[in-house]
């Protein structure tokens, strides 16, 4: 039976993510994708779903949606002091929701985004081979790429008896503390001998901090101004975590709805598996950056791979 989960508040951005839109970038398509993967990945293994199951990104909450039939559901990822039926729910944990009952989400405690999964995913339809919601592209979510309003109606699956048998909570170790400083390991990139000695000291030695201009194109950072070299260069394609550095020395960290090229030098890109705590960062946050080992780096993305099943 075709069940909905139906918003009733859509807070100030509520989308639709799976793992990401892959393969488009050649024709100017962004990816998309949860901010926060890390969350989005525990969310939907907390209920054995597919590790692509489509999930709720809810950013800032004063978010509220109405269940129409008993299921199993997980939050993870940013404490926006989720409620049922105004009963405090756990962060990072799966429980049982019934008929009628109400899932709100209220001002973040700690972190920024919050993510909603349900038992089997949202019965979303894809575009382009996924459900990510990419509001500049429009594409992805129940239309177009519009981000959920009031009345939209996400279907999923009814709990079928010996289908979920008990909620879950995920071990303090594993949840990350948001409101700590924020240390990201960077990936050094060929555009790092544009740079001068003076400017790469600058880099790894300064606290930079999170500014109010961050989106899921971009987190941009401030600090303490540098003169900056005068590179010229071809635009080219941006990855994700890319680190530009525009002429004004404040650095910014390019996220999963980033354009797909771009023209500013670039000195490295920050750890796929470290930005998951920069999305969580609020404005005024610190941030610090270190060199990583890539061969560390990429033992420790293949270990997280493996352990949730990409």
């Amino acid at each position: 039976m075709s069940c909905s989960l139906k918003v009733v508040k859509a807070g100030p951005l509520s989308l639709i993510q799976d793992l990401g839109r892959y393969g488009y970038a050649q024709i100017g398509l962004s990816p998309g994708g949860p901010m926060d993967e890390y969350a989005y990945s525990w969310a939907n293994k907390l209920l054995n779903n597919p590790v692509n199951a489509p999930c709720i990104e809810i950013t800032l909450g004063q978010a509220e949606f109405r269940v129409s039939e008993k299921c199993a559901f997980a939050i993870c990822g940013g404490d926006l002091k989720a409620t049922l039926d105004e009963q405090p729910l756990s962060n990072w944990s799966s429980f049982i929701a019934n008929k009628g009952q109400t899932i709100r989400f209220n001002l973040p405690k700690n972190g920024l985004r919050s993510y909603l999964a349900v038992l089997g995913g949202f019965l979303i339809t894809p575009q382009l081979s996924s459900c990510a919601t990419v509001t500049r592209d429009k594409l992805g979510g129940l239309d177009q790429g519009l981000a959920l309003t009031v009345g939209d109606e996400l279907n999923y699956h009814a709990l079928i008896a010996n289908q979920y048998t008990e909620p879950k909570q995920l071990s303090f170790r594993f949840q990350p503390d948001y409101d700590l400083p924020v240390t990201l390991r960077v990936v050094e990139g060929y555009q790092r001998s544009q740079f001068s000695k003076s400017v790469i000291e600058w880099f790894y030695n300064n606290e930079f901090e999170v500014s109010k201009n961050i989106n899921r194109m971009g987190y941009r950072l401030t600090c303490p101004p540098i003169t900056m070299p005068n590179i010229s260069m071809q635009s080219e394609g941006i990855g994700l975590g890319a680190i530009q550095l525009p002429p004004d020395g404040q650095p910014i960290v390019m996220f999963n709805d980033r354009q797909t090229i771009g023209g500013y030098p670039k000195l490295g890109c920050v750890s796929h598996i470290d930005l998951p705590r920069l999305a969580q960062a609020k404005p005024g946050q610190k941030v610090r950056f270190v060199k990583g080992n890539l061969q560390e780096l990429q033992s420790d993305w293949v270990a997280w791979a493996n352990y949730f099943g990409y």
